[in-house]
């Protein structure tokens, strides 16, 4: 095996002329994105030697801010993003300024990516970071499964990035030196997310949030302050599971604190499983050589057969708009799309689902100090969670379960979690619009 290792062995300058002008690529997401690579190809991209590259990802990360997803390369790179962020929103309002269309937003469910690029994509070309190959020659995918298992066996040819920093993780997160064309090393720190405070309001919804979930629950949570305060708030739960799309440090916390024991699950019984991970390095290192935690690919982890499967699930998940009949737009923003649908919805059909299972769609009241209400008369975006998929949603104001309740009954329950500076103006336009 070292053999064939040391045969694909590659400076990062030279694996990036594997690369022609006028090709499909596509990157590891997150923690997958491999940097060294990423600045050898911008390398060709200034001096001519690249373009046209058609760039296809998910939730992209400074390494790739700061090299093929910079402005002045729009000329050269085509990015299909299918799930926005700081960099993209950017890169769109500095084209705007200029009359051009830099971003090419792809709509489609986090869990169908794989899909995506196994028959509808043929890419010429992934790359992606990697921990050290073992003494079998199999590489670990690491913190970012998601669609890297399957883009790296569909795509002509694959390079990967061996970072000693990526921890090995287990399940379905294996790639063989036999499956790479060529294999580079960059030994850098990964990327930490930074710790946020939390404000009042989200506390409020957390603490409600932290009420609804009863021992044994197989949890679902999403990333930021919100997610890691409700964590928290359940140390005291026992035989807790976790089946998440992203496992975060918030998680990770409850699994150090004895809460998390994953023996009343379905699915995957006793593992941790997730999809990809974000977090600090703490939780990396846990994560590294550790049989209790399983990655797999998406179109696994967010089936909504297979949440289904564990009971008591539940999942929690955050929205930019409701409207007063429940439907939520959590990627949209100001007619601008801000994110992407990522893999609410099939949490909530598959939180839905589990048996005692309970969905839960939290948001503060108001955005922008108060200045804009949060619940509104109707989505100025597209509908990313359906009325008839939403289950329960919660503010700073409370909890409206909405399963079972008529439409009227809906618009009250929702005006009642909006602030009370907004209240009249949603009761005045839910009788413009005849919803009471």
């Amino acid at each position: 095996m070292q053999a064939d290792y040391s045969a694909k062995l590659r400076t990062a300058d030279d694996a990036a002329d594997f690369l022609s002008p006028g090709t499909d690529i596509s990157m590891g997401m997150a923690l997958g994105e491999p940097p060294g690579l990423l600045q050898a190809i911008n390398k060709r991209l200034e001096i001519g030697e690249l373009d046209d590259l058609r760039l296809w990802y998910f939730h992209s990360m400074p390494a790739a801010a700061m090299t093929v997803l910079r402005y002045e390369m729009m000329d050269r790179v085509k990015p299909h993003c299918m799930f926005l962020g700081p960099t993209e929103r950017a890169l769109m309002e500095m084209g705007e300024a200029e009359g051009k269309k830099v971003i090419n937003f792809v709509p489609v469910a986090f869990s169908d990516a794989p899909r995506l690029f196994s028959q509808h994509i043929q890419l010429d070309t992934f790359i992606t970071t990697v921990s050290p190959m073992d003494r079998h020659g199999y590489f670990s995918l690491g913190t970012n499964n998601d669609y890297a298992s399957t883009a790296a066996r569909t795509a002509r040819q694959t390079i990967v990035e061996v970072n000693e920093n990526m921890p090995r993780v287990f399940g379905d997160s294996m790639i063989h030196i036999s499956e790479v064309d060529a294999v580079i090393e960059n030994h850098t720190p990964l990327f930490e997310m930074p710790d946020h405070p939390v404000k009042p309001e989200e506390k409020q919804i957390a603490q409600t949030i932290a009420d609804l979930v009863p021992d044994g629950a197989c949890l679902q949570m999403g990333i930021g302050a919100l997610p890691n305060e409700v964590c928290t708030m359940l140390t005291d739960r026992t035989d807790l599971g976790i089946h998440t799309e992203l496992l975060s440090p918030g998680m990770v916390d409850l699994i150090e604190a004895g809460a998390v024991s994953n023996r009343r699950k379905t699915t995957f019984p006793g593992l941790t499983v997730f999809t990809f991970a974000l977090g600090n390095k703490r939780m990396y290192d846990l994560l590294d050589d550790n049989p209790s935690f399983n990655s797999h690919p998406v179109n696994i982890v967010n089936d909504p057969r297979h949440i289904a499967k564990n009971d008591n699930v539940i999942s929690i998940n955050a929205t930019l708009q409701v409207d007063l009949t429940g439907a939520c737009n959590s990627e949209n923003l100001a007619g601008r799309q801000y994110s992407g649908s990522g893999g609410q919805l099939d949490f909530v059909r598959g939180a839905r689902a589990s048996n005692g299972g309970r969905s839960i769609i939290a948001c503060t009241s108001t955005a922008r100090q108060g200045a804009v209400s949060r619940i509104v008369p109707e989505l100025t975006g597209p509908v990313t969670t359906p009325r008839n998929d939403v289950d329960t949603v919660i503010t700073e104001y409370g909890t409206a379960s909405l399963i079972g309740l008529s439409g009227e009954a809906r618009v009250r329950a929702m005006i009642s979690l909006a602030h009370p500076d907004h209240r009249k103006d949603l009761t005045d336009a839910a009788r413009k619009l005849r919803l009471i």
